[in-house]
């Protein structure tokens, strides 16, 4: 039961018997305990098996709700990306598989931040975006140089 994997050959594994009673450990021992993978409805719902499988109905279109809302907040205006997260930690209450997204996804975030602290990608980050900028001063100079500032309702054909 507590032979589950989150990632390609790494297994989790009980190493006390403290651990088999729900704690489990990873080979990384600076990780933080991550909890059980599984269902987190309480124990009077899990005990009858159509009251469990409506509970599930109903967390799963809640978040699929949720992680509807946050798809259009992608072109419309809003935190998409915030409130997909949202309704995938609401799916994450019920299915392993939510739980393995969110923690692939946590552990991601973890490392590209670890990465964007590092001197050398910040040095050549802010090298990058003067860069950028220089050429697009350049590009608008050379803009208004050759044609003036001309207001959009000033405009005679």
């Amino acid at each position: 039961m507590h032979a589950e994997s989150d990632e390609r050959g790494q297994v989790v594994v009980p190493t006390t018997p403290e651990a088999a009673a729900g704690d489990v450990t990873t080979e990384d021992p600076k990780a933080a305990p991550e909890r059980e993978l599984g269902s987190r409805a309480p124990g009077f719902i899990r005990a009858s098996r159509a009251l469990h499988l409506s509970w599930q109905v109903g967390v799963f279109l809640v978040g699929l709700a949720v992680v509807g809302a946050g798809a259009a907040m992608l072109v419309l205006p809003g935190p998409g990306w915030l409130v997909i997260f949202g309704g995938m930690a609401i799916w994450a209450t019920e299915f392993v598989w939510a739980q393995l997204v969110l923690r692939w996804t946590r552990r991601k975030v973890t490392e590209a931040a670890q990465k964007a602290l590092d001197p050398k990608v910040r040095r050549r980050n802010v090298i990058l975006t003067t860069v950028g900028l220089v050429i697009v001063v350049a590009l608008l100079a050379v803009y208004v140089w050759k044609f003036g500032i001309v207001m959009p309702w000033k405009i005679d054909d």
